[in-house]
């Protein structure tokens, strides 16, 4: 008798365990440079049927109840010297490097948030066919510090939807650093490169030897 009411209290226990174990976080990878460009998938682009407000941006960002969006919060993440947060995550003071041009600002005015790997640039790439719930994830990507780049306005709008092929940072000296940025966010989200775009990174990536890769994929 006692037997059997174990039993049965064994399989209770079981009934209210989850029917599904969750699939395991993909872990970080780093590797050199050179070997994370031909990890790149390569593919033609299009630009067809793109639409800026297909990504939602900037949304309420990892801590809704901050009062910040993702924009204030890369922002603070990001200062050198941290501001002060006013009513509406209105920031003053504080201190910021932009390293595409080697600039230090003082004011979170001068400052705009660059999607490493543009929105145009990510369409083109493969997110034209994503859901709008992945593209607003990547539109507003705090996960990785790669994603989200605060530098001055002027860098940001001289970039545009370029790619690496088309434009670099004026500071020659971080070139090796963007593009291994550049590369990851691509691996992140199993974005493709075209041929051009794969020719000048390989190009950069031979002048990089000591430069690696860090990135944890999004699926």
């Amino acid at each position: 008798m006692l037997t059997s009411v174990l039993r049965g209290l064994a399989a209770a226990s079981l009934a209210v365990l989850p029917l599904t174990v969750p699939a395991p976080a993909h872990a970080a990878e780093t590797l050199p440079l050179a070997e994370a460009v031909t990890r790149l998938p390569v593919d033609t682009e299009s630009r067809d049927g793109y639409n800026r407000d297909a990504f939602r941006h900037w949304n309420t960002g990892e801590n809704p109840s901050d009062g910040c969006n993702t924009r204030g919060e890369v922002l603070l993440s990001e200062a050198v010297e941290p501001p002060t947060v006013g009513p509406g995550c209105r920031l003053s003071g504080g201190r910021w490097w932009s390293y595409y041009d080697q600039v230090w600002v003082t004011s979170a005015s001068g400052l705009d948030i660059d999607h490493m790997v543009p929105l145009a640039e990510s369409w083109d790439s493969g997110a034209s066919v994503w859901t709008a719930q992945r593209r607003e994830a990547y539109a507003n990507d705090q996960g990785a510090p790669a994603s989200l780049v605060a530098v001055t306005a002027r860098s940001n709008r001289s970039k545009a939807d370029q790619d690496p092929a088309q434009w670099m940072p004026p500071a020659a000296e971080v070139h090796c650093r963007y593009v291994a940025e550049w590369v990851a966010t691509k691996l992140r989200w199993t974005l493709t490169a075209d041929e051009t775009e794969v020719a000048a990174l390989r190009e950069t990536a031979a002048g990089c030897p000591e430069q690696t890769v860090t990135y944890e994929p999004v699926v």
